[in-house]
């Protein structure tokens, strides 16, 4: 872990929010060791982050309706409630559902990291971590749970969602890339959108089948992949717009990121 050391603006607890401008992205941070709060709180706040830390479950619940954060920075072993039971809780929440969740942990084993991508979770660090990596991270984070939010706004106002050059159009069903129809099947379309309005989430299969088919989870969940060969084949392009996640699923790359 990087040996960066909190300057003299970190309060003693870490508890309390930095002093940033308003319109910074706010991200809380949950952790029961108080070094790692203050070194993650100093670390995120010199990044432009407004920064609140606690140090147990129903603190950061309780916190993260009050403040609504972009990110939640977040522990799996806490003393009372567990992280995996927090991130449940949360996305659980409608109010803070958009928000990311990066969890924090010592155990790095694929168990943990697939389960915690179930309960909702957007991304993880094991520790002992680099500062600079968390940070960029968290940069990401923040910049894929604004894309939620607009998502989320333009669909409930019935308008078009984009990434990059791919646009879909929920009132009519349709879908234009660079500037040009693109013909889908239903079940195409249906898979192309979810992910559209939520950039960032990380389906499973049995998400996908109970989400796009409606249908229950005994169901063999090789189907979905059979789908999403096809809708990037139709995609072309823009076929890395989905990208998988090795163990687990799918979701929505990065519009920013470099394509595969």
């Amino acid at each position: 872990m990087s040996n960066s050391q909190p300057g003299p603006s970190s309060s003693p607890s870490g508890s309390q929010p930095s002093a940033r401008p308003a319109g910074a992205d706010v991200v809380l941070v949950v952790d029961d060791e108080e070094d790692i709060r203050r070194l993650v709180s100093f670390n995120l706040g010199d990044a432009g982050f407004k920064v609140e830390a606690v140090e147990t479950g129903a603190e950061a619940l309780l916190a993260a309706a009050r403040i609504k954060p972009s990110v939640v920075v977040l522990d799996l072993m806490l003393p009372d409630v567990s992280g995996m039971e927090v991130c449940r809780r949360l996305r659980a929440d409608e109010s803070v559902a958009d928000a990311a969740i990066l969890m924090l942990t010592a155990r790095g084993d694929e168990y943990d990291r697939v389960l915690g991508f179930e309960v909702g979770a957007d991304d993880y660090v094991v520790k002992p971590f680099s500062v600079r990596e968390l940070v960029m991270r968290v940069k990401g984070l923040a910049r894929r749970a604004n894309e939620r939010r607009l998502a989320r706004g333009a669909r409930d106002e019935g308008q078009r969602l984009e990434w990059r050059g791919l646009v879909i159009d929920p009132t009519r069903h349709r879908v234009i890339v660079d500037g040009a129809e693109l013909t889908l099947r239903p079940l195409e379309y249906k898979l192309l959108a979810i992910f559209v309005e939520h950039p960032g989430r990380v389906f499973s299969r049995t998400d996908l089948l109970q989400e796009v088919w409606g249908i229950l989870p005994e169901t063999n969940t090789r189907t979905v992949d059979t789908h999403i060969r096809r809708l990037r084949e139709r995609l072309a392009a823009y076929s890395e717009a989905i990208e998988t996640v090795h163990g687990f699923g799918y979701r929505l790359r990065d519009p920013v990121a470099t394509p595969a």
